[in-house]
């Protein structure tokens, strides 16, 4: 849907009169082959697509205002074309009366030529436009003062069409295809429960189909509005770009909102997962406080006079979420599910971690009591090995340590003494052996 250029240039207003037949012949010439190539222009303006867009829509704001002018514009266009093509057939028809030129002819014709004889109306000669200064009637030009003005009117008229043309070619379009996009977003996110009201992101989708509608709208009606003028201060019709600020930062909210809905769909299938896991864990959090609880009240009855730490129960918070997060997932909440559960895991196997540590902390006495029955044990055994098991004392201190180890309540302190000296006089009695065996070898 091109058109052509600002008018080719007309040709220099020489110094003195065209002096003969074949330079007049040239001018002439050139004149016609200009006529061509403004007529030529002046339909590809009259056809051109955004011009057709321009006059069947509902405008506003600056390109209302622009289009006005330039209607005007291309009126006196014509007007003036008309003028420079009476002008041009006044001067070929006095060529054509006679095949040799008078001097007289020749002085007419380069008057017609070059000299300001084209009278124009004065609305036409101020350019279709609000002139400053008193209104005239009719104004004189020369046919390369007719160009010259019509190179300015058929500029800004081509400009104002270029522009708005090229907004409607980048932007409409754009923004159906964006609408389309966000429907299909805004569909799933409502099947994943991300509606207005209930997630942020849902209002966001909202703001953008609120914001589309409205961008539209505006670009159809004042597509000037979104015209930026070229930085490089080109003066060729249609220097610019549409300005698609609005459309990219709308662009830019949906792609957030369709990882957040991606994100909340993967919530959703790992939902059923993550919560089995966290119910194992509580649960096996709350059986170990159960275990370390039985393990204190056996260690208060079987050992004496020692320090137990008390035993929480079950957290009732984290119970309370675990239970806010299944009905989440029952509710298809999945913008609260998500970070529930992130909290939740983390918190869970901290509870778990505290259960063992209570569990370690309240059996303790009882690895202690245990670790003193096997040492007795393991001497006994040795002591025997080496034929000493009747030996009175020994016997004496097995059975006093034994007896404190097997007794309850036991008194750890008291029972790892009787251990010891159990040790000492074991080895006390192994040692001449010990002896002998090393004198003998």
């Amino acid at each position: 849907m091109g058109v052509p250029g600002p008018f080719p240039g007309s040709p220099g207003r020489p110094d003195a009169p065209v002096p003969d037949r074949e330079e007049v012949d040239r001018a002439l010439a050139r004149l016609g082959a200009e006529y061509e190539a403004i007529e030529t222009s002046l339909l590809a303006l009259q056809d051109h697509a955004g011009r057709r867009l321009l006059e069947g829509a509902d405008l506003a704001g600056t390109t209302k205002e622009r289009w006005a002018a330039a209607e005007r514009s291309i009126t006196v266009l014509w007007t003036l074309f008309d003028a420079y093509t009476a002008a041009l057939e006044e001067a070929r028809e006095l060529r054509a009366r006679r095949r040799w030129p008078s001097p007289e002819d020749l002085a007419e014709l380069t008057e017609l030529l070059h000299g300001d004889g084209v009278t124009v109306p004065g609305a036409a000669a101020a350019g279709g436009g609000a002139e400053s200064g008193p209104a005239r009637l009719s104004e004189r030009f020369s046919l390369e003062g007719l160009v010259e003005r019509m190179n300015g009117l058929y500029a800004r008229s081509l400009d104002v069409i270029v522009a708005a043309d090229a907004v409607w070619l980048a932007l409409p379009a754009r923004i159906d295809l964006l609408s389309a996009e966000l429907q299909r977003t805004r569909s799933l996110a409502h099947s994943v429960g991300v509606r207005p009201g209930e997630h942020p992101a849902g209002d966001d989708l909202e703001r953008i189909t609120d914001e589309l509608v409205r961008l539209r709208a505006q670009v159809i009606a004042d597509p000037l509005a979104f015209w930026v003028s070229s930085s490089t201060g080109s003066s060729a019709p249609g220097g610019g770009r549409a300005d698609t600020a609005r459309y990219d930062r709308a662009a830019r909210a949906l792609e957030d909102i369709r990882r957040e809905v991606a994100a909340v769909l993967d919530v959703r299938q790992d939902a059923e997962r993550r919560l089995m896991q966290l119910r194992d864990v509580l649960s096996r959090a709350d059986r170990t406080l159960t275990e370390a609880r039985q393990a204190r009240g056996e260690v208060l009855a079987k050992i004496a006079a020692s320090e137990v730490p008390a035993v929480s129960g079950p957290s009732t918070a984290l119970h309370e979420q675990l239970a806010a997060a299944a009905d989440y997932r029952r509710r298809a909440q999945w913008h609260r599910l998500s970070p529930l559960l992130d909290s939740l895991e983390e918190r869970a196997e901290d509870e778990l971690h505290r259960a063992r540590e209570s569990l370690t902390a309240v059996t303790a006495p009882l690895a202690v009591r245990a670790e003193l029955r096997g040492r007795l044990d393991a001497y006994k055994a040795k002591v025997g090995r080496h034929g000493m098991a009747e030996d009175p004392l020994l016997t004496e201190r097995y059975d006093v340590a034994r007896r404190m180890l097997w007794s309850a309540p036991c008194d750890l302190r008291a029972a790892e003494q009787a251990v010891w000296r159990y040790q000492q006089a074991a080895a006390e009695a192994l040692a001449p052996q010990q002896l002998e065996g090393r004198g003998e070898s």
